[in-house]
């Protein structure tokens, strides 16, 4: 018997064969289907899907063989990848030196031979794809054609496996990641929010034991201090928001009417003022996560009032059903969006320079909260909008 040597590139090789992750691997069906159906074409008792190990040929799938891995040094498999030949044939491995003896052929009569090396884009030879006889034979030129083509879908497979690994581990780091950037994000707002709020507590009271005593630059410096520590303080509650609205979509869908839906909606958003709040008098049942479609209805509602510089402010909800989504819209005759503006209003931190009724700029989170909302219930949202007149968002939910 003559032991396979390694090959010039054993620690490229091997390296390679640990990427794919697959060593000591549970069966897999479809790799368990191409054995079997080698088994077929062949008419072979043994096919297998072997992978090159440090000192073992470890058999990632097996039709017809008793054993899970083999020493390496009494391997077919080794003197396949060392084959400068597409297929390896052996017709009768007793006939053969490099197998004369060889445990493989006295105890489990492996007599007939034929593999492929499994070659990754790399070019590295990782196993090989083979069948076994126990007798001697040949293989026809179909046969070999098929044993060939089987091979290329094996490393696909692996290729496969390997990205699909890859992917993985990239979702398990953004997880973790995710999770320390919400942690940070509400220690950070927590620790600013404390401090903040006795800012604009002290302001107001030292407003208030020096009323008649400041002069008019004094009240413009209080002033201006406490628009500042409001504006901060609404950022970071913002933050806080959107970093803590995943924890809504783990609420479970209920039905609720329509008319339901926004009588809630309009006792959080719309204060006794001059507001006109329209809608279809519906009773139609629909099955949703009703804390989300709230927070999207109060958030969109809010904004038509904060940002609109007419009389009488008018707010009209639509809402129509489609075979697979509910269809929302919220029309305000408020001050419009420039269009340059209009594909950019819901990306994180935008702001459009905009004052609202009181004179404050918002934060760029309130929409960003919306659309992540909208789509991480399966829908969309969108907006049409002119300066001057109007604007129209227009959201959809996943039934």
């Amino acid at each position: 018997m003559i032991e396979p040597q390694f090959p010039n590139n054993e620690y490229e090789r091997q390296r390679a064969v640990e990427r794919y992750n697959l060593l000591d691997s549970l069966p897999e069906e479809s790799y368990d289907n191409i054995t079997e159906i080698m088994c077929y074409i062949a008419k072979t008792p043994i096919s297998l899907i072997t992978l090159l190990d440090n000192d073992r040929n470890y058999i990632k799938s097996n039709c017809g063989f008793p054993l899970t891995e083999s020493p390496r040094n009494i391997s077919f498999c080794g003197h396949a990848i060392n084959s400068d030949d597409e297929i390896m044939i052996v017709e009768d491995a007793r006939k053969d030196e490099r197998f004369h003896n060889n445990p493989l052929v006295e105890n489990h009569k492996a007599i007939f031979y034929a593999g492929v090396p499994l070659v990754s884009p790399e070019g590295y030879k990782l196993g090989t794809l083979c069948v076994y006889d126990h007798e001697p034979r040949q293989l026809d030129e179909a046969q070999k054609k098929a044993l060939l083509s089987m091979s290329k879908q094996v490393v696909r497979l692996f290729e496969q496996h390997k990205q699909n690994k890859a992917l993985k581990d990239i979702k398990s780091k953004l997880e973790k990641r995710n999770l320390e950037l919400d942690k940070f994000a509400s220690i950070v707002s927590h620790d600013l929010k404390s401090p903040l709020a006795n800012i604009i507590s002290l302001t107001e009271l030292l407003e208030q034991e020096n009323d008649g005593n400041l002069n008019e630059d004094s009240i413009t410096y209080l002033n201006y201090l406490k628009s500042s520590s409001s504006s901060l303080k609404d950022y970071i509650d913002g933050i806080l928001k959107y970093y803590k609205n995943d924890i809504l979509h783990s609420y479970k869908k209920e039905n609720i009417t329509f008319k339901a839906l926004l009588l809630e909606a309009q006792k959080v958003a719309i204060p006794k003022n001059n507001i006109n709040l329209n809608y279809p008098d519906s009773l139609e049942t629909i099955n949703i996560n009703k804390a989300v479609i709230l927070q999207v209805l109060v958030n969109l509602i809010t904004n038509a009032i904060k940002y609109n510089d007419k009389s009488t402010i008018e707010v009209s909800i639509g809402f129509k059903t489609s075979f697979t989504h509910y269809h929302f819209s919220v029309t305000d005759n408020g001050q419009g969006i420039p269009t340059d503006n209009l594909d950019s209003i819901f990306d994180l931190f935008t702001t459009l320079g905009q004052k609202d009724k009181d004179g404050n700029i918002g934060t760029g989170i309130g929409l960003a909260t919306v659309k992540k909302l909208v789509e991480n219930q399966g829908g969309e949202i969108s907006v049409i909008s002119t300066e001057g007149v109007g604007s129209t968002f227009n959201f959809s939910i996943e039934k």
